[in-house]
């Protein structure tokens, strides 16, 4: 019998018999969140819009102790998302964790206005996200939840080549950071800050170049883990970024009181209401 540590012990407790849902599974740092969840004994609903890539990654994951069903859908469409969570409900008596991993970038030079190219990526990116984490709110009146977001650096960062990308991140790390100051539930949304990430990512943006400082997809899906199982509102897999982030953390420091101040008018004109 394998003797397990106590950081495992709690993994094994908190994780058994929950039921999640991953999106974005199929590689990258959703494959890795899959790999890790699938040594437990829990319940997973893995979400891609490629079936072949997500059949052939579940096949090949090592160990599995969990029951794991797939799912194929596009999420850049809301009546993908609402059956995505019909189908969800039919198989899970709940849901516990929403982990929303699917996304993309385009690596480019912004030169025509394209209605479309700007809008599917807000579709995959923000939309999607939000929308699953009010879906989860709404689902999950009186219990606890988690809903996890992967952003990224650029969310506190922009960088040549990715304007889009970039404003899609900080558009998540916003919304979080107005949202809990407005939500009333037993919820809570994390959201994960990777550096670049050593994965096809950037190749499907457009062939472009892995950036310094980097790291593995594993340790971002372990960091992920751990943050899921702190109920961490932020998590951050860099060390190096980490130290960074201080910089800004200072100066969210600073606004948190205006942000409580402004908090005491919505709960009196809004949530008082509701």
């Amino acid at each position: 019998m394998k003797n397990y540590t106590l950081e495992e012990k709690i993994i094994i407790m908190q994780i058994h018999h929950q039921y999640i849902v991953l999106t974005g599974a199929a590689s990258g740092i959703g494959k890795e969140i899959l790999i890790l969840l699938a040594k437990y004994k829990c319940h997973i609903l893995a979400v891609d819009m490629n079936e072949a890539l997500l059949n052939e990654t579940i096949l090949n994951i090592p160990e599995s102790e969990a029951q794991i069903k797939t799912y194929t859908t596009d999420l850049s469409l809301q009546k993908n998302t609402d059956a995505l969570f019909e189908y969800a409900l039919q198989i899970f008596p709940q849901i516990d964790i929403f982990i929303a991993n699917a996304g993309f970038a385009y690596y480019e030079k912004l030169t025509t206005p394209d209605w479309q190219h700007i809008e599917k990526i807000y579709q995959v990116n923000v939309f999607s996200p939000i929308y699953s984490l009010l879906k989860m709110k709404e689902i999950n009146k009186g219990r606890e939840y988690y809903v996890c977001m992967t952003a990224s650096a650029m969310a506190k960062m922009g960088l040549a080549g990715y304007a889009l990308y970039s404003s899609t991140k900080a558009s998540l790390d916003r919304f979080a950071d107005a949202y809990q100051y407005e939500t009333d539930d037993k919820g809570i949304l994390g959201l994960v800050y990777p550096i670049a990430t050593k994965t096809n990512f950037f190749e499907k943006a457009g062939n472009a170049p892995l950036l310094f400082p980097s790291q593995t997809a594993s340790q971002v899906a372990k960091a992920i883990l751990r943050g899921i199982l702190k109920n961490k509102k932020s998590i951050i897999p860099s060390k190096i970024f980490w130290f960074s982030h201080i910089l800004s953390f200072v100066q969210e420091f600073m606004n948190t009181p205006y942000q409580y101040y402004t908090k005491r008018f919505f709960k009196a004109k809004i949530l008082n209401k509701a």
